[in-house]
């Protein structure tokens, strides 16, 4: 019998787990569940016997993989997909997937929630301003950049985006200005949005020569990862730029100098909340299912990243 491991420190809505498990008896399958687990070394040992995995943030290391003997797929409940040993699965034949635009919308509302905090001043009974009219530069055009373009037009807002992995004509068809370079979309917006993933070519570039070039009333916001900032410039724009804001789910390794030197510029979740809904959480979960019975049975490995 097929096993499937679901092994996550932060566990799935119980209801996706109920959804998890009826798909996962229709097709014939164990599921064996490994929630909230105190140390790696349990997840290293529950994969032991397991066929396929599903996990969230949980660390699948290249430890982990060998450890799986019967491992042939490993599911990423999400769209980010750096907490897998990716060279240590392609050398052991795993594949591994990610359940792409599944939490798109509820990254995308938090973005602007964010946005709305932030412009409000933290709600704190003063004066703010208002996001109508203001640009908003997206950088990258994927499941959450349409959806934050989506959600920004509603409030009024002239969206931008650049990715040179998606076409002038994709971007514009939903009302979107493309952009020809990187440079542009920074100089063009008092708002820029991050949607990269964290990858060798993208780890630290978002740098002072990009963030200087931000018109007045500049405002970071990054829900994608914190390594894609580099925290050493970060600083520095803060300390030149008194106009300068920078808002994340993913706090940087220097929030506390930022708080102390630059209180009132920044906001913070007190952990990672993108996909942190009852939506995304059911609908990330049966998509991993759902793709894990396709590869069985059908072979599918459409949301393959380790190609």
């Amino acid at each position: 019998m097929t096993k499937v491991l679901i092994a996550t420190v932060k566990p799935f809505a119980p209801k996706a787990v109920e959804g998890i498990r009826k798909i996962a008896d229709e097709a014939g399958y164990e599921l064996a569940l490994l929630e909230k687990y105190a140390d790696q070394s349990d997840f290293v040992a529950a994969v032991a016997d397991a066929d396929a995995l599903i996990i969230r943030s949980d660390k699948a290391t290249r430890e982990v993989i060998e450890a799986g003997k019967n491992l042939k797929i490993i599911v990423r409940a999400g769209a980010g997909y750096d907490n897998i040993d990716l060279e240590a699965a392609t050398e052991k034949g795993v594949v591994v997937m990610n359940t792409p635009g599944q939490n798109a919308n509820a990254v995308a509302e938090l973005t602007l929630g964010m946005m709305v905090y932030l412009a409000r001043n933290s709600f704190n009974g003063s004066a703010g301003i208002e996001l109508m009219g203001k640009k908003l530069g997206l950088h990258a055009y994927g499941n959450v950049g349409r959806n934050v373009a989506r959600i920004a037009h509603g409030f009024g807002m002239e969206t931008y985006a650049f990715d040179p992995y998606i076409s002038k004509e994709a971007i514009e068809k939903d009302g979107t200005h493309a952009v020809d370079s990187v440079e542009a979309l920074y100089e063009t917006c008092n708002y820029v949005s991050l949607h990269i993933p964290a990858t060798d070519e993208t780890r630290n570039s978002i740098n002072e020569g990009l963030l200087s070039r931000m018109p007045e009333h500049a405002v970071l916001v990054n829900t994608a990862r914190k390594e894609v900032v580099n925290e050493a410039d970060l600083l520095k724009m803060f300390a030149n730029r008194s106009d300068f804001y920078y808002i994340a789910d993913v706090a940087p390794d220097c929030k506390d100098e930022i708080a102390e030197k630059f209180p009132g510029r920044f906001f913070f979740t007190p952990k990672k909340m993108g996909a942190q809904t009852a939506e995304a959480n059911i609908n990330a979960g049966l998509a991993a299912i759902n793709q894990i019975r396709g590869f069985f049975e059908n072979g599918e490995t459409r949301f393959q990243v380790n190609k």
